[in-house]
């Protein structure tokens, strides 16, 4: 018999204790993460990265050009590769697919939409000590990781609109909205939090249009 225990979203401060010690972490993991990126003196300019001069002329010492990266390759490598990159055949059709779905759904259910931008990030290419083969790799990883976070978003804000429970089994990774569902067999709580976590979609201030 499952037993209904108080909602995590309004009345478990125990729940919302360790989420604040969990944003603590986060915050301090950035911040040391920032403190090694000015190691490296990586700075911004106009949104655009820079490195000192002395820093790329070091970083060009390991470049390895493009036949000699070529001709070290793994066999495995160059024979997986077309594989590899014919991936970005599915990829392009599930990003137009979630974007025109959230352009139609997302205003008629009076949630924001996702900020496609904020998922792609291309700042690799600034490397010196990357050719372009590996370039042109690190470009297609991140589109695809990047398109991945995108798509779990969009995808976590439509099950918080239509079912925000959380599952019975544990979860080896949950999306950014998955703390604010209903315990599991807490039926009293999902009916009564279901319209408020409804509208926190549309007052969210984390993301608009795409």
């Amino acid at each position: 018999m499952v037993v209904s225990k108080p909602s995590v979203h309004a009345m478990n401060p125990k729940v919302g204790e360790i989420l604040q010690r969990i944003r603590e972490l986060e915050a301090e993991l950035e911040a040391e993460l920032e403190s090694r990126r000015e190691a490296m003196h990586v700075r911004f300019d106009h949104n655009r990265i820079r490195f000192e001069e002395e820093i790329l002329q070091r970083q060009r010492q390991f470049k390895v050009g493009v036949i000699e990266y070529i001709r070290r390759a793994d066999l495995r490598n160059k024979v997986t590769a077309p594989v590899i990159y014919s991936m970005v055949f599915p990829l392009l059709l599930l990003d137009i697919s979630v974007t025109i779905y959230q352009t139609l759904c997302f205003p008629l259910y009076r949630i924001q939409r996702v900020k496609r931008r904020d998922y792609m990030t291309f700042d690799r290419r600034h490397l010196a000590y990357l050719n372009v083969i590996e370039k042109f790799h690190c470009t297609y990883c991140s589109y695809g990781n990047g398109l991945a976070a995108y798509v779990k978003e969009i995808i976590a804000r439509t099950e918080l609109y239509w079912c925000p429970i959380r599952h019975a089994r544990h979860l080896l990774q949950t999306h950014s909205h998955y703390n604010q569902f209903a315990d599991y067999g807490d039926a009293e709580a999902y009916r009564q939090e279901l319209k408020q976590l409804r509208e926190s979609l549309s007052a969210s201030k984390k993301s608009g249009e795409a």
